[in-house]
C-alpha cells in the first residue's frame, strides 16, 4: 500500500473511532501491522483460545486493540465470520466498540521439504475501541484491588443491561466470563469477544450443537449435557459473575463441583 492509501485509511479508522455511529471499516494488514509494532510482544494485552491481542497506537497517539486471530484452519474461517457478523450490528454503550475488520490472504515463501515454496497465509484481524482499565478478571484475581460496593453495582448493571441488549438482538453470546468484560476510564462494563456466539433466526428460541466451545465454570449445565443453547445459557454464565463481583473473588471451583 501506497503511503496516500494508507493515510486515507488511518484517517477512516480515526473517524470510526471519534464517530460513535459509524460502520466498521476494511482495513489492510499492512497498517494493522504498522500501528502494532509488527505485533511486537511489547504491545501484547491479552492472548485467548483463538487470537492475541495488540495494542494498537495511531500517529495522533490514540490506542486502538487489534484481535490477531490465530491461524488455525479448523476454526478460523468459522470464528471469524460468527464474530463479524455479531459485531457489525452490535452498537451499545455496554459492549466494546467494533472499529474495523481485515481478511487477507498473501503468498509468502517458506521452507518445506528442503525447498522453498509459495504457502498462502490467511490474516483476520479486528479492531477494537481500547479499553484502559483491563478486564474484570484482573479485578476479582488481584486482592489489592478491591472494588467499592457502588463501583460492583455499576459493573453488574452494566452487564445485565448489555446482555439485554445483546438478547433483544437475538444474540447469544456463549462465553460470557470476567476476562470478557472489559472496563473503560470510568469502569463501565463492555462486553467482548464475540467469537462463539449465536444469532437465533426467526423465532427460534434454541440450538442445538455438537461443538461445545467455552470456559468451565461459566458454561451452562444443559449445554454441557446435551449442546443445548437458549437465551438462558447466557443467564446462567451471568449469574456466576454476579456472584464473583459480589464476593470479590473467583469460585469457579465450587461451581465445577
Amino acid at each position: 500500500m501506497t503511503d496516500g492509501g494508507q493515510s486515507s485509511q488511518l484517517a477512516a479508522l480515526e473517524k470510526v473511532l471519534l464517530d460513535e455511529t459509524a460502520d466498521p471499516v476494511d482495513l489492510p494488514f499492512s497498517l494493522l501491522s504498522s500501528i502494532t509494532g509488527n505485533f511486537s510482544e511489547a504491545q501484547e494485552i491479552g492472548r485467548g483460545g483463538f487470537g492475541v491481542v495488540y495494542r494498537g497506537v495511531l500517529p495522533s497517539g490514540r490506542t486502538v486493540a487489534v484481535k490477531q486471530l490465530f491461524e488455525r484452519y479448523d476454526i478460523l474461517d468459522k470464528n471469524f465470520e460468527s464474530e463479524v457478523t455479531c459485531l457489525a450490528g452490535v452498537k451499545h454503550k455496554n459492549t466494546v466498540r467494533f472499529l474495523g475488520y481485515c481478511s487477507e490472504t498473501q503468498q509468502v515463501l517458506m521452507p518445506y521439504d528442503g525447498k522453498c515454496v509459495l504457502a498462502d497465509v490467511r490474516h483476520r484481524l479486528l479492531c477494537f475501541e481500547y479499553m484502559p482499565k483491563g478486564c474484570l478478571a484482573d479485578y476479582l484475581s488481584d486482592a489489592s484491588c478491591r472494588l467499592q460496593w457502588t463501583t460492583r453495582y455499576q459493573i453488574i448493571k452494566g452487564i445485565c443491561e448489555g446482555v439485554h441488549y445483546l438478547h433483544q438482538q437475538r444474540i447469544i453470546h456463549m462465553d460470557l466470563k470476567p476476562q470478557n468484560v472489559l472496563l473503560d476510564d470510568n469502569m463501565v462494563p463492555r462486553i467482548a469477544d464475540f467469537g462463539l456466539s449465536r444469532r437465533l433466526s426467526g423465532s427460534k428460541s434454541r440450538a442445538i450443537t455438537d461443538h461445545k466451545l467455552g470456559t468451565m465454570g461459566y458454561m451452562a449445565p444443559e449445554f454441557l449435557i446435551s449442546g443445548e443453547i437458549t437465551f438462558k445459557t447466557d443467564i446462567y454464565s451471568l449469574g456466576i459473575i454476579v456472584m464473583e463481583i459480589l464476593m470479590g473473588h473467583k469460585e469457579c471451583s465450587s461451581v465445577k463441583e
